[in-house]
């Protein structure tokens, strides 16, 4: 039996709740999204301070430098006018993009050492040192170590540009956080504990009552293996076929980025069907940008939701 469909077959309210979305996304934006960047600019900053010192204040940038702190290359693109793109200081300094990949993640590359590794490392020094700001770092003209006040401000300059580089997914993972959060109260008010599921256990037999954040789910009949799932609930009374509803929480802040992510979900929603049967409850939890073409394609594909702004909704699933 196929679960009971909540908005999915509901086109004509789509509209009103779609402005719906939109306004609350808006409104807590506007009142907590400032608060989320600047909690990430405080402990950037700290970041962008480490790598500053680690260089000696940008004064001995080299390859000795670099290996013993790979971490540093994100800070230090940063430090450059213009301020450095990934694939623009690979193609401007002729680096091996692996190299840079595993330095964007604070590691070396395993297979790269010595001679080579210290090449290409000084490759990516000599264009950064070439590049430089040296309006964000004035000692580095005065040929002086800088003052504390000079090194905090242009920690703070520089820790600014790399939070509104990924000034999205700081909000993104706020918002998140948030929908989490909603749903563990919602659900914790009407008498659900918080409890994991153990690992390696069949998804069938997770404990009635009982709801997960972060689940890894299993699947594939021959070659097993995990796809997340943000939350799981076992009603206290269990469905049919025992298995748990699994909600994805999405946002959205514009129109655009929606439709290039759905075919994500279509996947997923394919993979549990082939693993669990027809009878798999999988709903996306929305708060947002999302429009009419968006929830076209998941009706088709099987897919339902329910909107933050209609939280109740759950009950519908017998939460």
């Amino acid at each position: 039996m196929k679960p009971r469909r909540i908005n999915a077959d509901k086109p004509h309210l789509w509209k009103a709740d779609i402005a719906a979305s939109v306004d609350r996304f808006n409104e807590w934006f506007m009142s907590f999204a400032p608060e989320a960047f600047r909690a990430t600019r405080v402990e950037t900053t700290e970041r962008v301070k480490r790598a500053i010192l680690a260089t000696h204040d940008l004064r001995n940038l080299d390859a000795a430098t670099l290996r013993a702190n790979p971490g540093a290359l994100p800070t230090l693109r940063m430090c450059t006018a213009p301020p450095l793109a990934v694939d623009r200081l690979i193609g401007l300094a002729y680096a091996s993009k692996n190299l840079i990949g595993r330095m964007e993640k604070g590691k070396l590359p395993a297979k790269m050492q010595g001679v080579e590794l210290d090449a290409e490392l000084a490759k990516v020094c000599g264009i950064i040192t070439r590049l430089l700001d040296r309006d964000i770092f004035p000692w580095l003209d005065h040929g002086t170590a800088p003052s504390g006040h000079e090194r905090d401000r242009a920690s703070t300059i520089v820790a600014d540009r790399l939070c509104s580089a990924v000034a999205s997914p700081i909000v993104r993972n706020a918002q998140e956080q948030r929908q989490l959060a909603m749903i563990g109260d919602y659900l914790e008010g009407r008498g659900y504990r918080k409890q994991a599921h153990p690992s390696g256990a069949p998804l069938n037999e997770m404990e009635p009552g009982t709801y997960c954040l972060r689940m890894n789910v299993p699947i594939g009949r021959t070659l097993r293996v995990n796809i997340p799932v943000d939350v799981a609930i076992q009603p206290r009374r269990p469905r049919r076929d025992h298995l748990p509803i699994l909600i994805e929480a999405k946002s959205a802040g514009d129109f655009t980025n929606t439709n290039k992510r759905r075919k994500e979900e279509a996947m997923k929603i394919h993979q549990l069907r082939a693993t669990y049967g027809e009878s798999v409850c999988f709903i996306l939890f929305l708060c947002g940008y999302f429009g009419s073409d968006y929830f076209g394609y998941e009706a088709a594909e099987g897919i339902d939701w329910v909107w933050e702004h209609r939280i109740d909704d759950l009950a519908k699933l017998g939460v």
